[in-house]
Formats: C-alpha cells, sequence, structure tokens
C-alpha cells in the first residue's frame, strides 16, 4: 500500500526548488504524490492548515506535516 503524500507550495523559487529536488525524490513505488499550487488553488488553504501546514513549501506524509523551507506563512496566502 502506497503512503499519501501531498506537497503543498504557492509557485515561489523556494517552493519550486523544494518540489524538484524533495517531491520529485520521493519513490512512486512507496508515495502516491500530489502536488498543491496554493497559490492558484485557495479552495485548499484550509486543507493544508487542517494538516498542520504553517509555512510553505511542506510536505505531508501520510498526516504528519514536514516544513522544508521558510517560503512564506500559509496566511500571506489568503
Amino acid at each position: 500500500m502506497k503512503t499519501k503524500a501531498v506537497f503543498y507550495h504557492a509557485g515561489c523559487p523556494v517552493c519550486v526548488a523544494a518540489e524538484q529536488n524533495v517531491a520529485a525524490a520521493l519513490d512512486p513505488a512507496r508515495f502516491d504524490v500530489e502536488i498543491v499550487h496554493l497559490g492558484r488553488d485557495k479552495s485548499r488553504l484550509a486543507e493544508a492548515e487542517k494538516a498542520g501546514v504553517k509555512s510553505v513549501p511542506a510536505l505531508v506524509l501520510d498526516g504528519a506535516p514536514y516544513h522544508i523551507n521558510f517560503g512564506a506563512g500559509i496566511e500571506a496566502l489568503r
């Protein structure tokens, strides 16, 4: 069974670099990865906050948030 992984970002250079280096490095045989661009899809902000995302880029693995670098606080995306 694959582990659900959601990569939240806002499209900034820090986020794009993290997507290329972190999310892309996850083994597709082990992880079902979804990329969510919160700058374009603001309807997913509440979902990200509920998952514990405080800033982007962030990777949520199996329900646990991991903040990769500080690109923008989640409140700046509203």
